[in-house]
């Protein structure tokens, strides 16, 4: 999830609903000359023309609809927008008419978004997130030349880079090597927690914050190998870890601001693209300042040492001599990394701590695996812990984090049963098709064991889900890059945690909303108590 995090990425609003909908990839589909000649054949394939969904006005379209106090419908609502757009319009709806955007098409039919995602190529096509392409390939086209890293790319020059990277970044046992500064870092924000508390024991008003800094010193410790202080006591507004944590939620909850309700950056910058910019610079010069201690550090490393103790950015390093190369990808992970594995943590915990049947499980599973409560963590023990990870799966199902993934067509192709010619933005709104009984089997239940291997394999089960209803890190090529690190981290997260102590919300329940991501609005005044053991 570097971004839930990084699928190549996978961020995107939508329309770019950018910054909520990932969209990434082309699609290899037969040559046009084929697919007018199975068109010409078929009485059955309706045009363009005919699939439904909002109408358009003269000249502004249906970009109207998102404005401020003349809009219709919310950034923040999106994931309400997909559903109403579902009930009203069908398995295949259009929204045209949007200011310098193709248009949108969602597709809330499971079988037909895995027709797409089978016949993707091998160099995905992903427009996602135009500002970031601005900024990268035009405002700072001097720093990533031909390096743009793997969010807000496409094509050759995101397979090359996403290519010099993976491996590193993908291996199990490099990332398991990382079990230890993880768990690290989680005890120190379990101790931050504890002092955060008040007299009712209570995490303050804003907790979510907190959860920031954890997956900031998360993020800080894979991706520029140093820990940045953020859950120090003296970590205050003006800190850097605050100042990057705030710059890291400008830049991709105003991506739908800028998408969306003002568009007009691109032909006339305003207050609001300026200010993305420097948010940018910043994140930048933030990269290279600790990349180049890194490099340092690997220079003065014994030539002799065995290359399984360096770590993911000296790999990197070693074998690329252009440290660009980890500035970009550094800036990436965070820039993606942060807002959406805070985001899908506050869901999580939101989850566990309003589900007390679920969390007595999820406790005895884990005081199984660890017998003795301040033992450090293994792999295997991890491996132990099935159901916490159906758990999650259940989450990402029923509150999907992203509510969206999608593609964008370079061939016409047969949706539907409507013709979608080429260029035409896809976009699968997994919030709603993890939610369809059509799908997922009792879909508004919420049953983490639908997702156990055992349940699965007996041949009376039942609880089915289609296999592309929920897909939390992307599919295909583009899947989330930074996926095992930020599985890594919540797995860790909520071992220690549920561990080691009862969490619960005793305040009227939160609803769900879009920022950069879906998760509950509100304060996360969670209670924390210890676990009384005998």
């Amino acid at each position: 999830m570097y971004s839930r995090l990084l699928r190549g990425h996978n961020v995107n609003a939508i329309c770019s609903v950018s910054s909520v909908v990932r969209f990434r990839s082309h699609i290899s589909v037969a040559p046009d000359e084929a697919l007018e000649d199975i068109i010409s054949r078929s009485s059955t394939v309706r045009p363009y023309s005919e699939v439904p969904g909002p109408r358009p006005l003269p000249l502004i379209g249906n970009t109207w609809r998102v404005l401020p106090y003349i809009g219709q419908y919310s950034v923040s609502d999106l994931a309400r927008v997909s559903r109403i757009f579902y009930e009203k319009y069908g398995k295949v709806v259009k929204l045209s008419g949007l200011v310098g955007r193709p248009d949108l098409l969602f597709v809330f039919d499971c079988d037909e978004i895995e027709k797409v995602y089978r016949q993707e190529g091998p160099t995905p096509f992903r427009p996602s997130m135009p500002c970031l392409v601005e900024y990268k390939s035009k405002v700072r086209s001097d720093f990533f030349g031909d390096l743009a890293g793997v969010v807000g790319v496409h094509g050759e020059p995101w397979r090359e880079f996403r290519t010099k990277v993976q491996k590193p970044i993908l291996q199990p046992k490099i990332v398991k090597q990382y079990i230890k500064p993880i768990e690290d870092v989680t005890n120190d924000f379990i101790d931050r927690m504890l002092a955060l508390r008040d007299g009712n024991l209570e995490l303050p008003e804003d907790f979510d914050n907190e959860i920031h800094k954890w997956s900031l010193e998360c993020i800080g410790r894979v991706a520029l190998d140093v820990r940045l202080g953020c859950l120090d006591a003296a970590s205050g507004e003006n800190s850097e870890p605050q100042k990057i944590i705030d710059a890291a939620k400008f830049a991709l909850r105003n991506v739908a601001v800028l998408e969306l309700k003002m568009p007009f950056w691109r032909y006339l910058p305003s207050a609001l693209w300026t200010k993305y910019v420097k948010n940018m610079d910043f994140f930048r010069e933030v990269c290279m300042k600790y990349i180049d201690e890194a490099m340092k550090r690997l220079q003065t490393k014994d030539p002799e040492s065995p290359s399984s103790e360096l770590s993911l950015v000296e790999r990197i390093l070693a074998n690329e001599p252009d440290p660009k190369t980890a500035y970009i990808l550094a800036l990436d992970l965070i820039l993606v990394g942060i807002d959406t594995i805070s985001m899908a943590v506050a869901s999580i915990l939101y989850q566990v701590a309003t589900r007390p049947d679920v969390q007595e499980k999820l406790y005895e599973e884990v005081k199984r695996a660890l017998p003795d409560k301040s033992a450090s963590l293994t792999a295997q023990d991890l491996e132990n812990l099935p159901y916490q990870r159906a758990f999650v799966k259940e989450v990402f199902r029923k509150y999907s984090t992203v509510i969206g993934n999608g593609r964008t067509l370079m061939n016409d192709m047969v949706i539907g049963g409507y013709h979608i010619p080429k260029g035409v933005q896809l976009v699968f709104p997994t919030i709603v098709t993890g939610n369809m009984e059509e799908y997922v089997n009792d879909a508004s239940s919420f049953r983490p064991e639908r997702w156990m291997k055992q349940q699965q394999q007996c041949p009376m089960h039942k609880d089915k889900v289609h296999p592309f209803a929920s897909l939390p890190y992307g599919y295909g090529a583009r899947m989330c890059l930074g996926r095992r690190f930020a599985d890594l981290e919540i797995q860790v997260l909520l071992a220690k945690l549920i561990r080691n102590y009862k969490l619960e919300f005793n305040h009227d329940p939160l609803d769900y909303q879009v920022t950069f991501m879906y998760a509950p609005d509100g304060k996360l005044q969670f209670k924390m108590t210890p676990r009384d053991e005998q």
